[in-house]
């Protein structure tokens, strides 16, 4: 079929699957390379434009499949076989380009949701009103809510009322696209909820101002216990999580070949990705990095590695949180253990 080529970096139809849609040139795939395969994101303009489905794989505790389609093609045309597309899809995010003239984007988003609901009506949908970093402060917000309540009238219009669709302002060039895809990846996470209570309990109990559980490849989290987040403390787990991560890299345990989040399929490689899809990760043991700082801009830091993919990464202004350290490390300890268990369930 013309236009339909797929180029797949991964297969299997059994994984979660994450499609991102929009126009060409809107960012889809310069998000994906950097989120997924760390270019930087000054090198993003260099990326050629998609004019094929692109897959790739997320390797993680659970792998995820993220499609990368062409914003040229109308994949609900007849002509296509949608079923293939959109059948085993979990969300779909659109990326609408905030610099560019919003209005073609706003229609094509509001039709695809209004077709792909009465065929699909379990995908949930996120809007990244993406490069909104070259938007002046005061611009940047009326741009992000008069996107919003275009979109939003559009579908009540059309008799859609309450659309399960939820925006986010990002960028490549900060921490928000992660942030963003983060809230998205929790929603194909039928765990999140037990992992939710797990991290609120532990918080609680060592008296944490935010506690996270990230994809320590992707730097991705995948659940946070349910208190506001805090864009700063967020910010420093970021680049907390990247320095232990690479310093464990070179110093301590093998990570075998999970070297990115993501990754061209080899036979080795798939091989180990379909074994340890819908596993329970391995068991943690004494080579677990663990770290903890104090006094970084008025937080204290804490790391620990739950399993080759996970780490628990948190941030605390108490006081005491050097002394009490030990306490809270027989917490994490016991948080840790519960979360295997979690993680066994089938």
């Amino acid at each position: 079929m013309e236009g339909s080529e797929v180029v797949t970096s991964a297969h299997g139809n059994h994984k979660p699957r994450l499609l991102f849609m929009g126009l060409k040139r809107s960012g889809k795939s310069s998000i994906i390379n950097v989120v997924l395969y760390k270019l930087p994101p000054t090198e993003t303009v260099f990326i050629p434009a998609t004019v094929v489905i692109k897959k790739h794989a997320l390797y993680s505790y659970r792998n995820f499949q993220i499609w990368d389609l062409p914003g040229q093609i109308d994949f609900l045309e007849t002509n296509f076989d949608t079923e293939s597309i959109f059948g085993a899809a979990g969300a779909m995010v659109w990326i609408l380009d905030a610099q560019d003239d919003y209005i073609e984007s706003v229609g094509r988003l509001t039709e695809t949701i209004l077709q792909l609901q009465q065929q699909y009506p379990d995908i949930k949908y996120t809007v990244f009103i993406h490069k909104v970093d070259s938007l002046g402060s005061d611009f940047r917000e009326d741009i992000v809510r008069d996107i919003i309540q275009r979109i939003l009238d559009d579908l009540n219009d059309a008799g859609l009322e309450n659309p399960p669709v939820s925006f986010y302002a990002t960028s490549v060039y900060d921490d928000s696209v992660y942030e963003a895809l983060s809230k998205v990846l929790q929603l194909l996470n039928p765990q999140l909820a037990a992992f939710e209570a797990l991290l609120n309990t532990l918080a609680g109990a060592c008296k944490m101002q935010k506690l996270y559980l990230f994809d320590v490849l992707s730097k991705l989290y995948i659940a946070a216990d349910t208190s506001p987040v805090d864009m700063a403390g967020y910010t420093l787990c970021s680049d907390y999580i990247d320095t232990i991560v690479d310093l464990a890299e070179i110093y301590g345990w093998d990570r075998g070949k999970l070297r990115t989040a993501a990754a061209p399929a080899t036979d080795e490689r798939e091989e180990h990705a379909e074994d340890c899809n819908g596993t329970p990760a391995p068991p943690a043991d004494e080579s677990d990095a663990e770290s903890s700082i104090n006094g970084i801009r008025g937080y204290c830091l804490y790391l620990k590695e739950m399993n080759k993919y996970l780490a628990l990464i948190g941030f605390s202004k108490e006081p005491r949180f050097a002394v009490e350290k030990p306490l809270i490390d027989y917490n994490v300890q016991v948080f840790q253990d519960a979360l295997t268990a979690v993680l066994a369930l089938k």
